[in-house]
């Protein structure tokens, strides 16, 4: 890993994270209530961009490895880290490794949420 691709990865990210935040408010000011449908589409499109330049890179080719980390890594890693999970979930199971894949996905789904709640408990106790 080369300072340049490292530099690529802060650029895409700077522009995933901006567009996050621009898609995200934008969705979530179209509807009224508490859902969080803003993060959702960030997510749904996140996910959907991650997808389509993947298959780019691994069946086609397409792309050098600096513009894969301009765009996998830095841009849609930005916007979104729940594409980089979707897409390593798929990579499993593409690759045959359904188990792996449902134990990513339970894993992900407990220990993070948990993560957020412990995290939350802890400043409740340290800041009592």
């Amino acid at each position: 890993m080369g300072i340049s691709q490292l530099l690529l990865v802060g650029v895409g990210g700077f522009i995933g994270s901006i567009a996050r935040y621009v898609v995200s408010g934008s969705v979530q000011g179209l509807v009224a209530g508490t859902f969080p449908v803003g993060t959702f589409a960030v997510n749904v499109f996140g996910c959907f961009g991650i997808g389509g330049v993947a298959e780019l890179v691994d069946v086609y080719g397409m792309f050098s490895p600096e513009t894969r980390a301009l765009l996998v890594i830095g841009l849609f890693g930005g916007f979104t880290t729940f594409s980089t999970f979707g897409n390593e979930t798929v990579n499993l199971i593409r690759a045959g490794d359904w188990s792996l894949a449902a134990v990513n996905v339970a894993a992900h789904m407990v220990l993070a949420i948990g993560a957020v709640w412990l995290g939350r408990a802890a400043v409740v106790m340290i800041w009592r």
